[in-house]
């Protein structure tokens, strides 16, 4: 059972309320903008409540990205398994197609995390660690598609990829670059030819 798992199903039904709370105004406001006395009011419970459930706004921050981590990590995974007839380099452009869905239902003002590591740039803070866990779980998974899909050199291929996943992310919506996602697609097919692995098929 991961972090995340234990933290939202250890929950009470007092804590999730706060938890679901807080995920709403943090992503939508700001981590720094919004405070316990607004979570605790949009939650419907005592401030003292929250603090007898969480300890601490930094640990809520903390709960609050590792229950994000784990719905993206349960996206992403299975937007991918749901195509194990495919190749394994068209389950690598299927990354793409899944980050450009959730981007869509989840992130309108970019990504969580990224947003979050700017607004907490104390490196001890409890919301860094899940910040890094997150981008490093994310090359690593990238890496084994590479690896399945016979890249030369997956090391070199996921980091690539993860950049090209995080390049979209940051510029969609900033109106810069037409379509990131679909260019960072069209960039990956052409590493993943590059690579020597299967042909994919153009999107």
């Amino acid at each position: 059972m991961t972090e995340a798992t234990r933290v939202r199903t250890g929950l009470t039904p007092g804590a999730r309320k706060i938890l679901q709370a807080a995920a709403r105004l943090f992503y939508s406001r700001g981590i720094t903008a919004v405070g316990v006395d607004l979570i605790a009011k949009e939650a419907g419970v005592t401030k003292k409540t929250l603090y007898d459930r969480f300890g601490s706004k930094e640990a809520l921050v903390e709960a609050y990205l590792r229950e994000r981590d784990e719905r993206w990590r349960g996206w992403l995974a299975g937007r991918v398994a749901a195509k194990a007839e495919a190749s394994a380099s068209e389950r690598i452009l299927v990354t793409f197609d899944a980050l450009e869905e959730w981007m869509r239902r989840e992130n309108p003002r970019g990504c969580g995390f990224v947003n979050a590591a700017a607004e907490l740039p104390d490196p001890q803070h409890p919301g860094r660690a899940v910040i890094s866990e997150q981008k490093r779980w994310l090359c690593a998974y990238l890496r084994e598609l590479a690896v399945e899909a016979g890249a030369r050199k997956p090391d070199r291929l996921a980091e690539e990829l993860i950049l090209l996943h995080e390049g979209a992310t940051v510029l969609n919506g900033l109106h810069v670059v037409a379509e990131p996602v679909a260019r960072a697609r069209s960039m990956a097919r052409a590493a993943l030819k590059r690579e020597g692995c299967a042909p994919a098929p153009a999107h």
